[in-house]
């Protein structure tokens, strides 16, 4: 038998150690796997990019998506406090999302108007242009709201007369699986395609309360509901209505419509 005698604070010693050393496994794993989570993160990023775009084929492998996105997608900075591209970052590594919780990168929206729930606005954006024979064919804007448990991260297109829908999709959620969470539904998603965005200049692109009446003027606004989840539909509609209105890029789509952008 040990002649090492057991004193509590031998025991709160040894916790001591066996926590340290723990916390620093922890960490350098942490640190080792960080470029790999950073790197799958943009990936889907590109997938969703490209999946909204429809250049995105099931089963294609990390490799390709970045090929397919390297080729076919632009990347263009968007200053949010002037309405115009710029080169003040590289839009291939520049992270909003980050960005948007740094009070260097980003202002604090007013209470009146955060219908989104996002609390900050990011000074710069990434926008990503798909051309087809010289000419703008799908501009994707990225977004971000409320739902009922989490914010969504996803992605709306649009035509090239910046008011007609191409696409939405989301690429980060925590709403709930067959509730909020048929936002991911393709079926939900391709009823955006084709809608309209501004009713006399103002966002008026909307999820309703059952479903959309053809014979109603406003049709071309409205979106079917999601089936026992309202509080993610009004996310949606806020999120959609905040980054396409006059807090969000509504001002920079003015301009690109003008050719001052």
């Amino acid at each position: 038998m040990s002649k090492i005698k057991e004193t509590p604070v031998r025991t709160l010693v040894v916790a001591l150690v066996m926590c340290l050393v723990c916390s620093i496994a922890v960490s350098a794993a942490a640190l080792i796997l960080r470029p790999a989570q950073q790197e799958n993160a943009l990936v889907d990023r590109q997938r969703a990019v490209l999946e909204i775009a429809g250049l995105w084929q099931p089963g294609m492998s990390n490799d390709e998506i970045r090929e397919v996105f390297s080729a076919k997608v632009t990347p263009r900075l968007v200053d949010m406090r002037s309405g115009q591209f710029s080169d003040a970052h590289d839009p291939h590594t520049f992270d909003q999302n980050k960005a948007s919780k740094e009070p260097g990168l980003s202002s604090t929206i007013p209470a009146a108007r955060d219908i989104a729930s996002i609390r900050r606005l990011e000074h710069y954006a990434v926008v990503y242009v798909i051309e087809h024979d010289g000419q703008m064919d799908r501009l994707i804007l990225p977004v971000r709201g409320y739902g009922l448990w989490s914010t969504m991260y996803g992605f709306v297109a649009l035509q090239p007369d910046l008011d007609t829908v191409a696409g939405l999709g989301f690429y980060q959620h925590g709403e709930t699986p067959g509730l909020g969470g048929e936002i991911d539904n393709p079926n939900w998603q391709a009823k955006w395609v084709g809608k309209k965005v501004y009713d006399d200049g103002e966002a008026a692109l909307r999820v309703i309360k059952g479903s959309v009446n053809p014979e109603n003027p406003q049709a071309d606004y409205q979106v079917d509901a999601i089936a026992g989840a309202t509080l993610t539909g009004n996310g949606v509609t806020h999120m959609i209505q905040f980054w396409l209105g006059e807090d969000g890029f509504g001002p920079f789509l003015k301009k690109l419509a003008a050719g001052e952008a």
